[in-house]
């Protein structure tokens, strides 16, 4: 296996992959999660319309998902800071869970990987805090990258 870190240079020291003579593409990314009740709790949301005094539940995640997205290079120190071109965050009711899905496209040197599983798990997140005075059995899990188009290669299409 001939693979190796990318943000690793050959003195073992963390830097920035440099992207300068890579041609700008279109590039997308999907990841999906879920954030799992106990039957009780999710039933009350559903009856409460996932309504909280707070406000509404998915659409203050969706909206923290996509700050989120926009912010991934600040959160994660090796991101490049990228002009994104499309942002959907997608919350759907499962079997006692929210099933998350965040969409991100841009045209630019380098994917958009990273800033969809970020959207996806500060949705998580702003759920979690939303309901956690309900219980704190809640778990937030499966997040994962589902699709990416564009760059050296495809992945889930």
């Amino acid at each position: 296996m001939d693979k190796k870190l990318s943000h690793i240079n050959k003195q073992g020291n963390a830097e920035m992959v440099d992207i300068s003579k890579k041609e700008i593409t279109s590039r997308t990314a999907i990841a999906t999660g879920r954030i799992l009740f106990p039957t009780e709790v999710f039933k009350q949301l559903q009856t409460d319309d996932f309504l909280s005094k707070k406000g509404s539940i998915t659409q203050t995640a969706i909206i923290a998902g996509i700050q989120a997205v926009k912010k991934t290079s600040d959160l994660i120190p090796l991101c490049h800071p990228l002009r994104l071109s499309k942002i959907n965050i997608d919350i759907q009711p499962g079997e006692n869970s929210l099933d998350i899905e965040c969409l991100v496209k841009c045209n630019e040197r380098t994917g958009v990987e990273m800033e969809a599983l970020t959207g996806v798990s500060v949705a998580a997140l702003t759920i979690y805090d939303m309901t956690k005075a309900l219980s704190h059995e809640l778990e937030i899990s499966e997040i994962k990258l589902k699709k990416k188009i564009g760059g050296k290669s495809d992945f889930g299409v």
